[in-house]
């Protein structure tokens, strides 16, 4: 097998897999209207690299499991041009939830274990629902949790994220992150203030959590162009990082927990923090993505050399985490890449491509793209990175 500390970014990577079909509009008048109207929303691994999880505009989350020769398929030509039949789908999933209303986030639970299926199960957040913890065995809605308003109704969360421990699930409000512990849903949690009136804080609605590897940080982005660290064992706001002219929708720590990595919406810098240091940029990474109001995720390579990010124009794009500098740049897709994940342990990685196209849009397409364009914005890929000796 080959080591992840070969890594290369150098040569494009080849797709094994694809599932293309599975997101077409499920309604056939929809589709008569507005053919692109659904389209992906991100992808993740879960913890163990056994399946990824989506999710998409149409409301629905889909697991799809790691076929058991996709090492083997990706060591091999996947045709002459390196890549599967575009067109065909060869990959569809074994698990389909629908959360009935549309999705902000979803995350893993951290200690997952596809072989003990008490530990498979994942937290979405989504428009008026409260926090839902799914089984990703059955499909089936294991718990919620739930935080009311001042009139005392539930209200949504913006985003959602597991301790490293797996104890506890947090959730970005506005100007508030909640945290349960997850043996007990209901709607017993604990609460920080992230922002007051005639206070300095971090205020807007907290879009994107992250914890260090240790579990003694935890950041938090707003949509107000704001982050902060917290120390979540005493909920106390440790410093604020301002930097950002979009809204901030993912914040990561490196592999070491002494970086921060805030990546935002219509802005084209990932910020990278020391921590440690001071609340100034380190050094700024420039990624292609000055228009789009997606969020566009980000991933770091289980090594922790190298960042990878999508872009508006269907490009990856790697960075050196030592200074930033973009070291590989290849076309995957025919249009906006908004997910990114590389896998725990294998040499593989998951894209997910699209956005949301009216009738108009597509009547400015040259009428030789236009099929090709509709074809790859509702796509997610299983790609094999392209390895050499360092």
């Amino acid at each position: 097998m080959t080591s992840l500390l070969e890594l290369s970014f150098s040569a494009p990577p080849r797709v094994v897999y694809s599932a293309q079909q599975e997101y077409a509009a499920a309604e056939a008048d929809q589709a008569d209207r507005c053919p692109n109207t659904n389209f992906l929303k991100g992808v993740k691994w879960s913890p163990d690299g056994a399946c990824c999880l989506t999710a998409s505009e149409d409301n629905w989350l889909r697991v799809f499991d790691l076929p058991p020769e996709a090492l083997a398929t990706a060591e091999q030509e996947a045709g002459p041009s390196g890549r599967a039949r575009p067109g065909e789908d060869n990959l569809a999933p074994c698990l389909r939830m629908h959360e009935g209303e549309t999705i902000y986030d979803y995350s893993w639970w951290p200690r997952m274990q596809a072989s003990e299926p008490a530990t498979c199960c994942f937290a979405t957040t989504s428009r008026a629902h409260p926090v839902h913890l799914w089984d990703a065995c059955t499909g089936q809605l294991r718990a919620t949790y739930r935080a009311y308003d001042a009139v005392d109704e539930v209200t949504p969360a913006a985003s959602v994220a597991f301790s490293p421990d797996g104890a506890a699930v947090w959730a970005g409000y506005n100007r508030t992150i909640h945290a349960w512990d997850v043996g007990r849903p209901g709607r017993d949690y604990s609460t920080i203030v992230t922002h007051r009136k005639r206070q300095d804080g971090q205020p807007g609605i907290i879009s994107c959590i992250s914890f260090s590897p240790s579990g003694d940080l935890m950041a938090a982005g707003a949509y107000s162009g704001v982050a902060a660290l917290y120390d979540p064992r005493s909920l106390e706001m440790l410093m604020t990082l301002s930097g950002h002219s979009g809204g901030i929708t993912q914040v990561m720590f490196s592999k070491d927990g002494n970086y921060v990595y805030t990546g935002a919406r219509k802005d084209c810098c990932i910020h990278c923090w020391d921590v440690r240091n001071s609340q100034e940029v380190l050094y700024t990474i420039q990624r292609n993505t000055p228009s789009t109001n997606q969020r566009i995720a980000f991933d770091i390579e289980p090594c922790g050399r190298h960042l990878v990010s999508g872009n508006e124009s269907g490009e990856l794009e790697a960075f050196d985490l030592r200074d930033g500098t973009l070291v590989g740049s290849h076309r995957v897709a025919e249009d906006t890449v908004n997910g990114f994940s590389f896998h725990p342990c294998l040499p593989l990685a998951a894209i997910a491509s699209g956005q949301r196209r009216f009738p108009l849009d597509l009547a400015d397409l040259p009428q030789t793209t236009l099929e090709s364009e509709m074809m790859h914005m509702l796509l997610i890929v299983y790609l094999a990175i392209s390895c050499s000796n360092l």
